[in-house]
């Protein structure tokens, strides 16, 4: 690791085999300490092909994208040293790992607390967001603005935050709404935000909330339900 800064990276994983080590393999080496695959519940042989690819593989039995990412912000916590940011992304293969550094540069560069990939403001291939993920991350970033005066384009889970501000945030969502937790909790904070263009692509396999008619409706409601929460 090149860097004076030490990253790590969390990866949530649920049934990610013929993704992960893409994902794993594309992360710039240089830039980061510890890759995170936390394997959420996963059925398949998602912990054998991230370990394979070189990612510390992270236990996090109870089903959950949040639970995922809290297994990873514990094992974090025992490091020495603890990091000075963490990168989210998802191990489904639709972000572009490469594009990392867009995120830490500005989060160091310009002083930010957390910086999101915003896929509203890079290039989306065709098909890549269903018509129900555009509509709720307007919905959703339109409440935001209205209600805790910060402007957001997307609740993309590309994020990069610094380690500090990230404990400070206290997060707590078990489920789907640990993106837009977090972009609450920093705007009702007054931490300094910012968004970065990201590109998405087709992910691997079948999504697990998008791709599902109840999982849509699950998300979305837990979504708006945590905006309301921290009013």
């Amino acid at each position: 690791m090149s860097t004076s800064r030490v990253i790590d990276v969390i990866i949530p994983a649920f049934n990610e085999e013929k993704s992960i080590h893409k994902v794993v393999e594309e992360i710039p080496k240089d830039l980061v300490r510890h890759i995170l695959v936390c394997n959420n519940a996963s059925t398949d042989d998602t912990a054998k092909v991230a370990s394979e690819a070189g990612a510390t593989v992270v236990d996090a039995p109870t089903p959950g994208y949040g639970n995922a990412c809290l297994a990873g912000m514990a094992h974090v916590a025992k490091l020495d040293p603890l990091p000075d940011a963490i990168v989210f992304l998802d191990g489904d293969h639709s972000d572009y790992p490469e594009q990392m550094p867009l995120l830490t540069s500005k989060l160091f560069d310009e002083s930010q607390d957390l910086v999101i990939g915003s896929r509203a403001l890079g290039e989306l291939e065709r098909g890549s967001m269903k018509p129900q993920q555009i509509f709720g991350n307007w919905l959703a970033t339109t409440l935001i603005k209205l209600f805790y005066r910060y402007e957001f384009s997307d609740l993309g889970p590309f994020r990069a935050v610094r380690y500090d501000s990230l404990m400070k945030l206290e997060m707590q969502d078990r489920t789907y709404g640990w993106t837009v937790e977090m972009q609450v909790k920093a705007a009702k904070q007054g931490m300094a935000c910012s968004e970065v263009a990201v590109d998405y692509r087709n992910r691997i396999g079948t999504s697990k909330v998008s791709g599902t008619v109840k999982g849509t409706i699950l998300a979305g409601h837990k979504i708006l339900w945590t905006i309301f929460k921290y009013l």
